[in-house]
């Protein structure tokens, strides 16, 4: 993949977090939910407000913003700048691939019992074409071909994933499940915003027909800006799901065509300046980092007792890691606010997710706080 020949800009955590404020206030550990925006992605948004307010030729200097930024995405994933479309966010991007899909009555689309639900909203709304839902049990944590193998049949016509599961941190193998729908004919649906910008993706190896990625987790970039993924092979069979006036630039040409309306500007130009701060970074880098991080995690809050819910294996590991809280999970998610730790809590699990500027001393800081 092209992401290992990046190089890396920055020598050193302490000079990485030079670009993150927020160092300053708290200890951070949330960013598989929602990421603080570096410096150079705030500063290249309020210039664009700036000029927008001064500049008389504003738009011709910002009119290629888009393509731009589809070129970097393609980068990211290892796909073309013609297979990228601008989206608000991971649902908008999934319900548009639910209603462009050419499913027909009695095919059933495949999900795991631990997807979040805005995974399941946009195939529950198309039950009107009597199509069959079908929320299988994990395996291990999350989606494998095993039980691809025990629940899917030869009526599955799409699989839908994330590449790695939000509430237990589990890394779903892309590469074999994708494997798995091109041999038996479905779609493979990718939400690729737990992983993408933190670990290296790759659309092509693994076989993915759509992806559906937020900006503001991983790739640290605004609120209301994301992108979705269409294999080029694709586009042609799909209409658009919904009829427009104007749609993206292209809209004929490549995946632009689901685009509604007049592009959110500014949300692009921070999404290019955050997804050049990842690549100036190395997402190589940002991976080992992050593994380093969750692997010191893990071996200190098992040592103060607690359960760690994430499947352990090397190659189910991400930067997320979920641990169960015995008794009033509330009150410990209280312990780690009051001590300006933020993290994420789902029923009695513990979500921390570091990204790359954080330190060994803020991982540690979370056992200290929760105690034994």
């Amino acid at each position: 993949m092209v992401q290992s020949s990046y190089p890396s800009r920055y020598p050193d955590v302490e000079a990485l977090r030079a670009a993150f404020p927020t160092t300053k206030h708290c200890t951070y550990l949330n960013h598989a939910v929602a990421a603080p925006m570096p410096d150079p992605v705030r500063a290249a948004m309020s210039k664009f407000i700036a000029d927008r307010g001064v500049l008389f030729d504003r738009e011709r200097r910002y009119e290629h913003v888009g393509s731009e930024l589809r070129g970097v995405l393609a980068w990211l994933i290892n796909g073309t700048p013609q297979e990228m479309a601008f989206v608000q966010n991971t649902s908008e991007g999934l319900n548009i691939i639910a209603h462009a899909l050419p499913l027909q009555p009695g095919e059933n689309v495949v999900l795991c019992d631990t997807t979040l639900p805005s995974h399941v909203f946009p195939w529950t709304n198309l039950q009107h074409r009597e199509l069959e839902m079908r929320r299988i049990p994990h395996d291990g944590g999350g989606l494998t071909v095993n039980a691809l193998d025990m629940y899917a049949d030869e009526r599955t016509r799409a699989v839908v994933v994330s590449s790695v599961e939000p509430l237990t941190g589990f890394r779903n193998d892309l590469q074999a499940l994708g494997a798995w729908c091109r041999q038996h004919g479905a779609y493979f649906v990718v939400d690729g915003t737990p992983s993408v910008g933190v670990a290296p993706m790759d659309v092509q190896a693994c076989h993915i027909d759509f992806l559906s990625c937020d900006g503001p987790a991983w790739l640290m970039g605004p609120p209301g800006q994301g992108f979705i993924y269409c294999r080029q092979e694709l586009v042609d069979e799909l209409g658009p799901p919904l009829a427009v006036y104007f749609a993206g630039e292209g809209q004929d040409l490549h995946a632009g065509r689901f685009e509604l309306g007049r592009a959110n500007t500014v949300g692009l130009v921070g999404l290019l300046a955050a997804v050049r701060f990842l690549m100036d970074i190395g997402i190589l880098t940002i991976e080992r980092r992050t593994l380093r991080l969750t692997e010191l995690l893990i071996a200190d809050i098992q040592q103060r007792g607690y359960e760690i819910v994430s499947n352990l294996l090397p190659k189910r590991r991400s930067a997320i890691v979920a641990l169960r809280v015995t008794g009033d999970a509330d009150a410990a998610l209280r312990r780690l606010t009051d001590a300006k730790i933020i993290v994420s809590k789902h029923k009695q699990v513990i979500c921390v997710s570091p990204h790359c500027y954080n330190t060994e001393k803020e991982i540690t800081r979370v056992g200290e706080v929760l105690g034994a």
